[in-house]
């Protein structure tokens, strides 16, 4: 067979042999069920859902495992079918994948990479599971991409926010949904210009690994590009959960602004402690001090209470928003559990959809086949708008939210309120922008 019959990824062309004129897929057959990592052989598929169920992330990871247990109901079949309803692709039916009916194991990174990598290496040998989804660390998202990467099945990322997942640690095999620090830095900076003007100095509290170093970065140009000062950048263990002695100093710096690069517990304590060290009660060069934290959940924002009032930030996604994707959500995820799902749920459940998806529209579980599907796709109706899938690096575009803590909230759930929706034309970047250089794509791994 000559080699212009494969795609770019080596992926065997069913268009090939077709006459031409017609329209046909170029997927891999639907029979290639032989070949590649963990391919099912009987009348189940099995997934990994890999999330902190232990650790200074648990709260993340437990709503993510809450989202990855109603999507495996909603392929099979069970429940309202939630963003199936939704979805601007109809090809998932309440049958399992490609027919098969969804399994899946749980496991528990403890928000470490060493553990999330020992977690997946066990869910793709000893159960045989042919995706992973999962995160809530980018530190535990680079290391497990990177194995599934090496073994041979997708990864579906969760919660992870490090502009690396998708810069220099990108991979053919993973797939991120999620924004990133860039576009935080991209959709805040215009809103905190109107906010606080153009003269801040801001010291940057900023959580040792990966996340937090290219948070604080996109951070920085951003807010220095407006014409605010970055006085200093500490960074601090990830779980250290007291930070008085990292914010102590911030008293002396003349520092009038604190940017919090802190997620999950790490953000509640040190945003809590910040108060009681009375920072936002100080006035700095003329200005009352602020705290920003750019990278917002639900869950912490339950976790500091009224601490977090005015405060601004972004998401990926809020429950708030009205378009008929995040109703259905709403409904489905309230129904089940009686709260609203948080933007690290919503992540996880969108993720096994496409998965699913990409699968159907392949025509087979190799991976390369999912790859290709995934690749340059567009889609609607899962909450964020018209949203892509770039091929060029595995990183979704869609629009981005910029949130205030609510300063009258009216219930428990009423924490956070949208001040914009940032238009994804304003947080795109090029593939080769200097924050995300270097790394390497390469091709599909199909494994076995």
């Amino acid at each position: 067979m000559s080699k212009s019959n494969f795609s770019r990824r080596g992926v065997l062309k069913t268009g090939a042999i077709a006459g031409a004129g017609l329209a046909v897929p170029t997927y891999l057959r639907a029979d290639g069920h032989a070949g590649f990592t963990n391919a099912p052989q009987g009348s189940t598929v099995k997934i990994g859902f890999n999330v902190p169920q232990t650790g200074p992330y648990a709260e993340e990871g437990l709503d993510e495992l809450r989202a990855q247990e109603l999507a495996v109901e909603h392929l099979n079949g069970m429940g309202d079918g939630g963003m199936m309803n939704t979805f601007s692709e109809k090809n998932l039916k309440g049958n399992g994948i490609l027919g098969k009916k969804v399994e899946f194991v749980t496991g528990d990174t403890q928000t470490k990479s060493d553990v999330a990598r020992a977690s997946a290496q066990s869910m793709i040998q000893k159960d045989e599971c042919i995706m992973i989804n999962g995160g809530s660390s980018s530190g535990v998202a680079i290391a497990v991409q990177g194995l599934c990467q090496e073994a041979g099945v997708i990864f579906m990322a969760g919660l992870t926010h490090s502009n690396d997942t998708t810069g220099k640690d990108k991979k053919a095999n993973g797939f991120r949904h999620f924004f990133n620090g860039y576009m935080s830095g991209a959709a805040l900076g215009p809103v905190l210009e109107k906010e606080y003007g153009n003269e801040r100095q801001a010291y940057h509290l900023t959580a040792d690994y990966t996340w937090g170093w290219t948070q604080q970065e996109s951070i920085a140009a951003s807010t220095e590009a407006l014409g605010w000062n970055t006085v200093q950048d500490v960074r601090t263990p990830v779980g250290a959960g007291d930070f008085s002695s990292y914010i102590a100093p911030i008293l002396n710096s003349g520092a009038d602004t604190l940017i919090l690069n802190h997620y999950g517990g790490d953000m509640v304590n040190s945003l809590t402690q910040a108060i009681q060290f009375g920072l936002r009660d100080k006035q700095v060069n003329g200005k009352d001090f602020t705290i920003i934290v750019p990278l917002y959940s639900e869950l912490m924002a339950a976790g500091a209470g009224s601490n977090i009032q005015g405060v601004f930030g972004s998401m990926n996604w809020n429950w708030q928003l009205q378009d008929e994707g995040t109703k259905a959500f709403v409904k489905s995820f309230g129904e089940k559990y009686g709260f609203p799902p948080s933007g690290a749920a919503h992540t996880c459940y969108v993720q096994t959809l496409l998965y699913a998806d990409a699968v159907e529209r392949a025509g087979t579980f190799n991976p390369c086949g999912v790859v290709e599907a995934l690749e340059d796709f567009d889609f609607d109706g899962m909450g964020n708008g018209p949203t892509s899938y770039r091929g060029a690096d595995h990183q979704c575009f869609k629009d981005v939210l910029v949130m205030k803590g609510t300063e009258a909230p009216t219930n428990q759930f009423d924490t956070l309120e949208i001040v914009e929706v940032t238009p994804r034309a304003q947080v795109e970047y090029a593939p080769d922008h200097p924050m995300f250089a270097g790394g390497d794509l390469g091709e599909c791994n199909p494994g076995a």
